[in-house]
């Protein structure tokens, strides 16, 4: 085997291993979309699970003059609900900010998404 033999060899795998790293990127970004849709899905069948509970309740027969305790700590909870479960999407690696809301954060923490969880700017 030749020199120009072993350049073209080379230039040939360098090629193939571009392509490679071609696919890899868009398989990536595939990734990224099916992730973002899976969160969207989750947060969407909970919401849906929580009306169907919810109408389960208030179909049941009630008693006379006092609220059901169930009821009582849903009406509690539905206070920070909407809190939690961005702090939740945040947790799982989602954007909760205005700028970039439900993109997947690539780059570690974002400024405005924990600026929102700390509870904005101080007055």
């Amino acid at each position: 085997m030749d020199k120009r033999e072993i350049f073209v060899k080379m230039a040939s795998i360098e090629e193939r291993i571009g392509d490679l790293y071609k696919e890899i990127g868009e398989l990536k970004d595939v990734i990224v979309v099916l992730m973002e849709e899976n969160a969207q899905l989750l947060v969407e069948n909970q919401h849906l699970r929580n009306r169907l509970d919810r109408k389960k309740t208030s179909t049941s027969p009630k008693q006379k003059g006092t609220r059901p305790v169930a009821q009582e700590k849903a009406k509690k909870a539905v206070v920070g609900e909407g809190y939690d479960n961005l702090a939740r999407l945040y947790a799982e690696g989602f954007h909760i900010c205005n700028v970039h809301f439900g993109s997947l954060r690539k780059e570690g923490d974002c400024l405005f998404c924990l600026s929102f969880l700390s509870g904005g700017p101080q007055k």
